[in-house]
């Protein structure tokens, strides 16, 4: 995993993505992060101390199987889990940090976005939904945003799972054979295949640009699912414990 610095430029291409567990030493360390945070859950609760997870990476990185693990052994009333497309309908008529703000959580619980705010700077931007003055301008106002939760006492743990491109058609063509999985595989997916170059500079800028001392982005390699388990629920925990500490 890459913390990643407002002083050094990412290379993602340069990052050790061959990184792995057994099966073995999945088991086992996924089950003592699970029983950490299990415990650690109870603790915010009672701290009144909220915590914000959120969830970016390439399709088919694994962010739906990092939530499951991150929140399976979770008491299901503490905690929320927030999954946001395009806006639509209300959402279109106000600022577009508005529906985010909505899903927040309470003091004692956590919430997790599945895609956040970043769209802005990352599909708004490739795909020109956003124009440029809208997107550049965005980078302020998602640390400011963040600042503001931050200084609330909120814990934020960002992460951008990582995985090559061979990797992701590797994913892709499993999730077209497969049809329990084939709904997860769309049009839209195969545009953004295209488009790498394009979304790998807005993903290095959105980086180095928004990881601040509040609020760092965990870089995590995630061709192999089971390291990418373990190490986001690593995060979360050793992020609590420092705030809690």
């Amino acid at each position: 995993m890459v913390v990643i610095s407002r002083r050094r430029l990412p290379m993602l291409e340069k990052l050790d993505i061959s990184k792995k567990l057994s099966k073995s030493e999945y088991g086992e360390q996924i089950k003592s992060a699970q029983s950490r945070l299990r415990k650690l859950e109870l603790k915010i609760y009672r701290q009144k101390v909220s915590v914000l997870c959120v969830f970016e990476g390439w399709d088919a990185a694994g962010k739906g199987g990092a939530i499951k693990r991150l929140t399976e052994m979770l008491d299901p009333r503490g905690f929320s889990v927030s999954s946001y497309a395009a806006p639509q309908g209300e959402e279109k008529t106000h600022h577009y940090l508005w529906r985010f703000w909505r899903d927040l959580p309470r003091t004692g619980h956590v919430s997790i976005f599945d895609r956040s705010y970043y769209g802005r700077v990352l599909v708004e931007r490739v795909e020109h939904f956003a124009t440029d003055a809208e997107w550049q301008r965005a980078y302020q106002e998602i640390n400011e945003f963040e600042s503001h939760q931050a200084g609330f006492g909120m814990v934020l743990c960002k992460f951008w799972l990582h995985i090559t491109p061979e990797e992701q058609l590797r994913r892709f063509q499993n999730r077209e054979l497969d049809p329990f999985r084939q709904y997860k595989l769309t049009e839209e997916d195969w545009r953004n295949r295209a488009k790498i170059p394009e979304y790998t500079a807005a993903v290095e800028d959105m980086l180095v640009r928004t990881s601040t001392p509040h609020a760092p982005w965990s870089v995590i390699e995630a061709n192999d699912k089971s390291y990418a388990r373990v190490k986001v629920v690593e995060t979360v925990v050793e992020s609590i414990e420092n705030r809690l500490n």
